[in-house]
């Protein structure tokens, strides 16, 4: 019970020292940022797609969607014209960063997030159209700064749009770095009081399995909605058929009001889930069984 305390104490100190820092510090201490289009026109009724470039300085990160038990996600609020549509901000696939000694959930490097804009039909090619939205996020380094700005994006209007080289490139790279599910795996998961047992097993000879224990070791598990604590030791151990049994904690306190019903984590193995080292973060979400 002291541990526990003594823990939110320092996520609490945490906390206000960040919020200190937001009045006192520059918008954009550790970071740049950037609104980007992949494409250099505007086509009507074409979606396409809009990036959130983040470059941070050395010794610095942002946040995935999900920080982890501390930390806040890169958000944007958009404010587009009449009859356009923005899909949701989807993040690349997650990595270990640490707030001070904290394992949280985000990126050290730089990473670019992406939203699918759909613009109404009746546009008229020969205009302009300026898009804009606002920005908010955390940037923590020595010290962490909370900050928003305003970004705006100005395209013309065009019967056809060509690809922007340099922004498609960056793009797609984060979309082939994106988690997904795998019919080569299959995941059950276990929970009893403070322990959550996550069972992986090669269901395919797709499947990759891990070499030995110290690449096992390696691998890192985030969590989707902060059931389980992503600042708590995680252990995993290799069977010889190439199964996995990973043990995580639960949280101490979870913000989604009752227990969740399935387990929604991602796995990260650098070495790859399938053959040939492909799918870096594999998706699982197995139904929670509680004894």
């Amino acid at each position: 019970m002291i541990k526990r305390l003594s823990r939110r104490w320092l996520l609490l100190a945490v906390w206000i020292s960040s919020f200190a820092a937001f009045h006192s510090a520059f918008s954009q201490t550790g970071l740049r940022i950037q609104l980007v289009s992949e494409v250099t026109a505007i086509v009507p009724g074409q979606p396409f797609t809009v990036g959130l470039w983040l470059q941070h300085d050395r010794g610095w990160h942002t946040y995935w969607r999900f920080p982890g038990i501390v930390g806040v996600p890169t958000q944007m609020k958009w404010n587009l014209p009449r009859g356009w549509k923005a899909g949701e901000l989807v993040y690349p696939e997650p990595e270990r960063t640490l707030m001070f000694q904290i394992k949280a959930q985000g990126f050290d490097r730089d990473v670019m997030l992406r939203t699918e804009i759909t613009p109404p039909k009746d546009l008229k090619a020969g205009d302009s159209i300026t898009l804009s939205g606002l920005a908010s996020w955390m940037c923590c380094g020595n010290t962490c700064h909370p900050a928003s700005m305003d970004l705006s994006l100005t395209l013309p209007v065009a019967a056809t749009a060509e690809v922007n080289a340099k922004w498609h490139k960056l793009l797609d790279a984060e979309r082939a770095r994106a988690e997904r599910t795998s019919n080569a795996w299959t995941s059950s998961v276990s929970e009893k009081g403070e322990t959550i047992t996550l069972i992986l097993k090669p269901a395919s000879a797709e499947a990759r399995v891990c070499k030995n224990q110290r690449e096992a070791d390696k691998i890192i598990v985030f969590t989707e909605d902060g059931w389980f604590d992503s600042d708590k030791p995680q252990t995993v151990l290799l069977h010889s058929d190439g199964t996995l049994t990973i043990t995580l904690i639960k949280a101490d306190t979870y913000m989604g009001g009752k227990p969740p019903a399935t387990l929604r984590a991602i796995l990260r193995n650098e070495e790859g889930w399938l053959q040939g080292g492909a799918l870096r973060c594999l998706r699982v979400e197995p139904r929670i069984v509680r004894g």
